[in-house]
């Protein structure tokens, strides 16, 4: 079946499927923002593009967008080579997964910055036929965080607690109950003795100050607003998980076949400012051994994101808070392919993906890493496997 029709076909499936697995759509409402963008699936894709429109959110782990975006640096890569023609780039802001995959589906986005579940479910529904992904953008920023007078020590105190994620069956969500099980507890509803409820980012916050909760998993800059607003403390940074190396994936680029298929030296633009913005922040984070120029360069790197997140919200997050938020997260162009496996057996153990009966999870052709190779050897970079 033609990819564009198997698309099309769908979609009305996969909102239900996705919705229930996203957690972009919260940091827009924590900012006090809906700027969601969907789009008509009676929208028609020109065999070679003239423009190339880039979804993302207002989110600290799509920092390069934010940043790239805003300052130029994508505009002068893509629109100023002369070989492409006059192509015009467009960033279009989302606040949710599902309003992201349809603007794919509609041929209103051509590429999307996305976290793991939105990715997987909208291969999995697609047949794996309309979406690729084409490099990593972040990895890491999301931990348990308890309240320091909950009288959690260690994970022999969660018994007999009430803990939230940022909505029902989302990335972290899955990581919450997956460590309750690990560690030898159960949900309420599952005979057990721990309490997981999901709340939106701004009424998580009010319940950890207010004792309601007594601890929350959560993405940044979630973390840093709960230790800083509501005197927690890190139980488990999730990076700690994920040994060795403590890397999983929290934000990929996925692209729509098609326009990748026709129109691949675009992409390959993109992929090059993408490659560049993350060496940058990458660079602004390394340590230098000089704690004035460390705090310059950190610094210099929040005022970057924020300039970026007023331009498209309006608002600001304190620039303590993206400090303490940025060292525990990564940036990084490797999609961290594994990770997502894990994820997507994670979230199917729990029930959260519907395949079928007899189906496996199979993302075997979910990564079309090709031309981000071809930049990062024109780098001197090592190549993705």
């Amino acid at each position: 079946m033609d990819s564009k029709l198997k698309l099309g076909i769908s979609f009305a499936i996969i909102i239900a499927v996705i919705i229930s697995s996203n957690y972009n759509f919260y940091w827009s409402l924590l900012l006090g923002q809906d700027n969601s963008t969907t789009g008509s699936s009676s929208q028609t894709v020109n065999a070679k593009a003239d423009a190339l429109k880039i979804g993302y959110f207002p989110n600290l782990n799509h920092a390069q967008a934010i940043i790239g975006l805003n300052n130029g640096d994508f505009r002068q890569i893509i629109e100023n080579d002369k070989n492409l023609g006059n192509i015009s780039l467009k960033g279009i802001v989302f606040t949710s997964g599902p309003s992201a995959i349809e603007a794919l589906y509609a041929g209103q986005i051509d590429v999307a910055y996305v976290g793991p579940n939105p990715t997987i479910n909208g291969y999995i529904v697609s047949g794996g036929d309309g979406l690729r992904v084409i490099s990593g953008a972040s990895s890491g920023g999301a931990s348990f965080v308890v309240r320091n007078d909950s009288g959690i020590e260690t994970v022999n105190d969660l018994g007999r607690k009430k803990f939230a994620s940022p909505q029902l069956g989302n990335t972290q969500d899955v990581a919450l109950r997956k460590y309750l099980i690990d560690n030898g507890y159960n949900t309420i509803e599952n005979g057990g003795n721990v309490t997981v409820v999901a709340a939106k980012p701004a009424d998580l916050i009010n319940m950890f100050v207010n004792k309601e909760i007594d601890g929350a998993w959560v993405p940044e800059p979630l973390v840093a607003i709960l230790k800083e607003q509501g005197d927690g403390f890190i139980l488990v940074d999730e990076r700690d998980l994920w040994p060795p190396e403590g890397k999983f994936v929290t934000a990929n680029i996925l692209a729509r076949a098609d326009y990748l298929e026709k129109n691949p030296e675009i992409i390959k633009k993109l992929l090059e400012a993408h490659v560049n913005e993350t060496l940058w922040i990458n660079q602004k984070l390394s340590n230098t051994n000089n704690s004035e120029t460390d705090e310059k360069n950190i610094q210099e790197l929040a005022v970057a994101f924020n300039e970026g997140l007023k331009k498209i919200t309006g608002k600001t997050y304190p620039e303590n808070q993206i400090k303490d938020a940025l060292s525990r997260i990564e940036f990084t162009y490797d999609p961290l392919s594994s990770s997502l496996n894990k994820i997507a057996e994670d979230a199917n153990d729990l029930g959260y993906i519907n395949l079928g009966s007899g189906r496996e999870i199979d993302l075997s052709s979910i990564y079309d890493l090709g031309l981000l190779n071809e930049v990062l050897k024109s780098k001197g970079l090592s190549p993705i496997p």
